[in-house]
C-alpha cells in the first residue's frame, strides 16, 4: 500500500469500529471488547508505518476535491509532516492503552458498549485533525471530538456533577469555537483556500491583509479546546467522567488539538507581533494560575487536571517563542506521562471502590495495596516535575531554551517580551509543579487519612497498561532529542547548561520545601489529638483549622473520613489557599458577568411572553368567543321571538327613515 492509503485507513478503522460497536453492542455483547480494542490497535500499527515511511523528511501531501462550492474549495487533503506522524503515533498509543485499560476498569458497567464506541469515534476524530491538510475538514474532526467529550464526560449521567460537567465542557468550548469558525472563514477568504500549504504560502508572500485579527479569532478557539486562560474552567470539572476518559482527553487528544493547530499554522501567528505577545501572556497566566490551583486541590484527579492545563501552557509558551518543535516535543512526552498519571489514579480509585474517595486527604495505606500504581506513578510524577533523566526534563528544558533564546535576542522568531514572559513564568511554574507533584505523592501514598475499604486486587490489564506507559515516561525524552532531530524541523533540542541548572534547581527547591512542609505539618498533627488545642493558651492555628474542617466532613457509608492534617498545601499557600482551591473564583466571575445577565434576560423574555404576548393571544380568542356566545343566546328557536325582533327592527328602521327625511 502507498503511504497515502495507509494514512487514510488510520482514521477510518476506529470509525468503523465505533459504528460496529454501536450497532452490535446490545445484540452481540461478546464482540464489544474486540471491536473496541482491535480497530484502534490496527490504527496504531498503521500510524507507526506511516511515520516510518515519512521518516521526518518531506511532507506527504495528497488532495481530492470534496465537492464544488462555487467559491473557496473544500478538499479532502492530507498533509503529513514529521510532527503529524509523531502525534498520530502518540494518539494511537494512548487510545489503545485506554481501550485496553477500560476493559478492566468498566468491566461491570452496563453502558460500556456505548462508551467504547464513543472512545473509538473520539480517536478517529483526532486522527482526522492530525492528518488533515484542509482546515474545514480539520474542523469536522474538531467538532466531533467536542460532542464525543460531551457524552463521555457525562457517562455517569445519574449524578448531577456529571451532567453539569458535560454541559459546561460543551458550552465553554463552543464559546471559543464561534470566533474560531469566523477566523477560519476570514483566513480562507484572504488566502483563497482552506489548504494548509496554500495558507502558509499566502502568509509567506504577505498576501494576508488582517493577520492580527485572524490570529486572535483563532486563539479564542485554541483557548477553549486546549483549556487555556480564560476558557480553561471546564477541564477540572470534566473529572466527573470515568478516569480513562480523563486520560484520553487530557493526554493526547482533545486538549492537544489547539496546541497542534497553532503548531500547524505558526507562521500565521508569527506574522503578528501582537498575537505572539497575547499568546505569551495567555501561556504565562495559564501556567502560574493552574500550578497554584493544583497545589490547593484535594481531589487527585483535579490536581492532575490543573496540571494538564499548566503543561499545555508550557506548549503554548513554546509556540509564543516561535518554536513548534519544542511545543510538539513536550506534547509527546506529556501525552505519555500524563496518561500514566490518570490511569494510575484510576487504579487508586478502583482500589477504593468508588469515585467519591479520590480525595487525597482521605487516603492511607495505598502504597502496599497498589504497588504497581505506586511505582509507575512515581515515575510519572518525576517526569512531570522535570527531574532528569525522566522524559519531562528534556521536553520542558527545550521550552525554556527557546524562551531564553528569544529573551536574550539569540533568535528573532518572536518579540523579546514574549520570550521573557514565557521564561520567567516557566521557571516559577517549574517550582510549583515540583511542589504539587511532591504533595500528591506524599498524600496519596504516605498520607494519614482514614484507610479506605479494600476492594481486592485490580484487573491485570489495568496494571499492565501502567507499565507499558512507564517506558516512554522514563525514556522518551532522552531518546527523542538524540534520535529524532529531523522530525522536529531539524532543530537541536539538547538541553543547555543554563536552563538545565535553573529548571532542575527550582524543581528541587519546590520538592524539598514541600517535603519539609509535610514533615512540619505531620509533626504538628501528631502532637496533641484533635480537641486538645484548648489546653494550650495560644493554641495551634494548624490544628484549629484541621479540627474545624473535620467537624464538617461528610461520612461515606459507615466510615467517617477526616481530612489529612499533614497536608502541606495550606501551609505553603497560606491565605491564598482558599482562593486557589476554587480556581481563583473565575467561575463566580463568569456567573456574575455572563450567567446571571443571561438568566435575567431569559426571565424578562419569559415575563413578556407570558404577560404581554399571551395576553394579546388570549384577548384575540376571547372576543370572538364572547360574540359567539351573544349570537348563540339570540338563537332561541322561538318563532314569536324572531317575529317580535323583526317588528322591532322594522320600527327602528322606520323611525330612522323619518328622522332622516325630517332632517333633509
Amino acid at each position: 500500500m502507498t503511504t497515502t492509503t495507509l494514512a487514510v485507513l488510520v482514521p477510518v478503522l476506529p470509525f468503523l469500529g465505533a459504528a460496529a460497536g454501536l450497532l452490535l453492542g446490545r445484540s452481540a455483547p461478546g464482540f464489544v471488547r474486540p471491536l473496541a480494542v482491535l480497530p484502534t490497535l490496527a490504527a496504531l500499527v498503521l500510524a507507526v508505518l506511516v511515520a516510518a515511511r515519512q521518516g521526518g523528511g518531506r511532507a506527504v501531501d495528497a488532495v481530492t476535491e470534496l465537492t464544488p462550492t462555487g467559491s473557496v474549495p473544500v478538499e479532502l487533503a492530507l498533509h503529513i509532516d514529521g510532527f503529524a506522524a509523531l502525534v498520530a503515533v502518540l494518539v494511537g498509543c494512548v487510545a489503545t492503552c485506554v481501550q485496553i485499560y477500560s476493559t478492566g476498569y468498566l468491566r461491570d458497567d452496563p453502558r460500556y458498549p456505548s462508551y467504547a464506541a464513543l472512545v473509538s469515534l473520539f480517536t478517529s476524530a483526532m486522527f482526522l485533525v492530525v492528518y488533515s491538510g484542509d482546515l474545514m475538514v480539520l474542523l469536522v474532526g474538531w467538532e466531533i471530538m467536542g460532542i464525543c467529550s460531551y457524552f463521555l464526560v457525562g457517562h455517569y449521567w445519574e449524578t448531577s456533577e456529571a451532567r453539569a460537567a458535560s454541559l459546561k465542557a460543551f458550552l465553554v468550548t463552543k464559546l471559543g469555537d464561534v470566533p474560531f469558525l469566523i477566523g477560519l472563514l476570514a483566513l480562507a477568504t484572504e488566502a483563497g483556500s482552506f489548504r494548509i500549504t496554500e495558507i502558509l504560502g499566502a502568509v509567506a508572500s504577505g498576501s494576508l491583509d488582517h493577520p492580527t485579527l485572524i490570529a486572535l479569532l483563532l486563539l479564542a478557539g485554541v483557548a477553549g479546546k486546549s483549556a487555556q486562560f480564560p476558557l480553561h474552567t471546564w477541564l477540572p470539572d470534566a473529572m466527573a467522567g470515568p478516569t480513562p476518559v480523563s486520560a484520553l482527553i487530557h493526554a493526547a487528544t482533545m486538549v492537544a488539538a489547539g496546541v497542534y493547530f497553532v503548531a500547524r499554522l505558526l507562521p500565521l501567528f508569527q506574522a503578528s507581533r501582537a498575537a505572539m505577545v497575547v499568546l505569551a501572556v495567555m501561556a504565562a497566566v495559564t501556567m502560574l494560575g493552574s500550578a497554584l490551583a493544583a497545589l490547593a486541590q484535594d481531589d487527585i484527579k483535579r490536581v492532575l487536571a490543573y496540571s494538564t492545563i499548566g503543561q499545555l501552557g508550557y506548549m503554548t509558551g513554546a509556540l509564543a517563542a516561535g518554536d513548534r518543535g519544542a511545543a510538539v516535543f513536550h506534547l509527546l512526552t506529556h501525552g505519555a506521562f500524563k496518561a500514566l498519571l490518570f490511569l494510575a489514579a484510576g487504579v487508586i480509585i478502583h482500589a477504593a471502590g468508588t469515585n467519591s474517595l479520590a480525595a487525597m486527604s482521605r487516603m492511607r495505606g495505598l502504597r502496599d495495596r497498589v504497588p504497581d500504581a505506586y511505582w509507575t506513578m512515581t515515575v510519572a510524577l518525576l517526569a512531570l516535575a522535570a527531574i532528569p533523566p525522566f522524559s519531562g526534563f528534556f521536553s520542558k528544558e527545550s521550552v525554556l531554551v527557546v524562551a531564553e533564546h528569544v529573551a536574550t535576542g539569540h533568535t528573532e522568531k518572536a518579540p523579546g517580551a514574549a520570550g521573557w514572559t514565557v521564561l520567567l513564568a516557566g521557571l516559577v511554574t517549574a517550582l510549583l509543579t515540583a511542589a504539587y507533584a511532591t504533595r500528591l505523592w506524599l498524600l496519596a501514598f504516605r498520607g494519614r487519612g482514614a484507610e479506605a475499604p479494600d476492594h481486592g486486587r485490580q484487573p491485570v490489564v489495568m496494571n499492565a497498561v501502567l507499565w507499558v506507559l512507564a517506558i516512554p515516561s522514563l525514556a522518551l525524552g532522552g531518546l527523542a532529542f538524540r534520535l529524532l532531530p529531523d522530525w522536529f524541523d531539524g532543530h537541536d533540542l539538547t538541553p543547555t547548561l543554563t536552563t538545565s541548572v535553573l529548571g532542575t534547581g527550582v524543581a528541587l527547591v519546590g520538592g524539598i520545601v514541600t517535603y519539609a512542609a509535610w514533615r512540619h505539618t505531620t509533626a504538628l498533627a501528631a502532637r496533641p489529638p484533635l480537641g486538645a488545642v484548648a489546653a494550650h493558651p495560644e493554641g495551634d492555628a494548624a490544628l484549629v483549622e484541621a479540627e474545624a474542617i473535620a467537624s464538617h466532613e461528610p461520612a461515606y457509608g459507615d466510615i467517617a473520613y477526616a481530612p489529612d492534617p499533614s497536608d502541606p498545601g495550606r501551609l505553603l499557600l497560606g491565605p491564598l489557599h482558599r482562593h486557589a482551591a476554587v480556581g481563583f473564583h473565575l467561575d463566580a466571575v463568569y456567573t456574575t458577568l455572563f450567567v446571571r445577565p443571561v438568566m435575567a434576560g431569559a426571565s424578562l423574555v419569559r415575563f413578556l411572553d407570558r404577560e404581554v404576548v399571551d395576553t394579546y393571544v388570549r384577548g384575540a380568542g376571547t372576543l370572538p368567543r364572547v360574540l359567539g356566545t351573544a349570537v348563540r343566546r339570540a338563537q332561541t328557536g322561538n318563532v314569536q321571538t324572531y317575529v317580535s325582533a323583526l317588528l322591532a327592527g322594522t320600527v327602528v328602521l322606520a323611525v330612522a327613515a323619518v328622522l332622516v327625511a325630517t332632517g333633509a
